[in-house]
């Protein structure tokens, strides 16, 4: 499995889950980044601690990787409560969020990562826990079928989604906080990396710092797993220190350049611009052009593309924007843009 750095998915291995677990801050002093969302989230569990009540139901949206799982144990840890963790796919009937609600013990903090993934009558049941505390288990089937109120104790919710758009309204009226975490800044993942460095026991230099953040891609998670990558670089090359030219070496061998691009990301820009003379182009037909699935184009690679203004989306399918063919050292048509509109179908949704 890999991730969009075009690396093996280190975190499913045990070490590296571990490392990873122990990278976590544990409280919001030393959570980098996302000032607002700390700022706000800290006066929510401070009033609640106050008043001594569980806290408010929490959303927390924003792509993947930027601390949302890591949230939702600082919260529990400031609350001084348990945590219990689940996710939305693997709640596909109303028994099964039953089974996890009535065995939650007052004030326990209950994490539902991707919750916008959970099936509708998991999502109705849902309703009437974080607003009552109460479920209604049915038994029977028919008009035999009997609703037994089941009394549950105060808890938390914390809800995480990439896709906020997706979660019904009612759902998302009924959380008390709602916090969308944005992109780290190179200066905000440059304070993640000598914070994870420290616990790593590395020497690293400031530039090596600048270069590993600028080749992040704005997530802390792809920052800590670069990190590991150049210290196993430098281990092999039993290097004492890591500087900037060590850190640009390892991260070079393991294909990501200087702007956080992969092999993938690359690919797909080359296609774009090689083959299709800069687009449009249809998603599919630029998937096949690189041998991978239509999903992972447009889920892995294509948000940060279009992010860093490498490539555009239009009506009629996906186009090469200024800056992918300067990134790639080719020159740009003078109609690269706008000569191939009616070259090829879109088969964009």
């Amino acid at each position: 499995m890999s991730d969009s750095t075009g690396l093996t998915n280190a975190g499913s291995e045990p070490e590296e889950r571990v490392l990873e677990a122990a990278l976590r801050p544990r409280n919001l002093d030393d959570f980098v980044g996302q000032a607002r969302v700390r700022q706000q989230l800290s006066l929510v569990l401070e009033a609640a601690k106050i008043r001594e009540r569980t806290a408010d139901h929490v959303l927390l949206s924003g792509p993947p990787g930027l601390g949302k799982t890591t949230l939702s144990m600082i919260i529990a840890a400031e609350m001084n409560a348990p945590l219990r963790i689940s996710s939305g796919p693997a709640i596909q009937h109303a028994g099964d969020l039953a089974a996890i609600l009535s065995s939650l013990t007052e004030g326990e903090v209950l994490f539902l990562d991707e919750i916008h993934r959970m099936s509708r009558p998991a999502e109705e049941m849902l309703y009437m826990a974080m607003e009552d505390f109460r479920v209604d288990i049915v038994v029977g089937k028919g008009a035999g079928a009997t609703a037994i109120p089941l009394e549950l104790p105060p808890f938390t919710l914390v809800g995480a989604t990439t896709r906020a758009g997706l979660l019904p309204g009612p759902l998302r009226d009924r959380f008390g906080f709602t916090g969308h975490l944005e992109f780290y800044a190179v200066k905000e993942l440059e304070l993640v990396l000598r914070r994870s460095a420290m616990m790593l026991d590395l020497s690293v230099t400031s530039l090596a710092f600048t270069e590993i953040a600028g080749r992040s891609r704005g997530t802390p998670r792809i920052a800590n797993r670069l990190l590991r990558r150049v210290r196993d670089w430098a281990l092999v090359h039993k290097l004492e220190e890591i500087d900037h030219k060590a850190a640009a070496a390892a991260l070079d061998m393991y294909e990501v350049d200087a702007r956080g691009l992969d092999r993938l990301d690359r690919g797909v820009l080359e296609a774009l611009c090689t083959k299709f003379g800069g687009g449009p182009v249809g998603l599919s037909t630029l998937a096949i052009a690189v041998g991978e699935e239509t999903e992972t184009v447009e889920t892995v690679a294509e948000p940060y593309l279009v992010r860093e203004g490498l490539m555009g989306r239009t009506p009629r399918g996906r186009i090469a924007m200024p800056g992918a063919w300067e990134h790639l050292g080719l020159k740009m048509p003078k109609d690269a843009i706008f000569a191939s509109a009616q070259s090829y179908e879109s088969d964009e949704d």
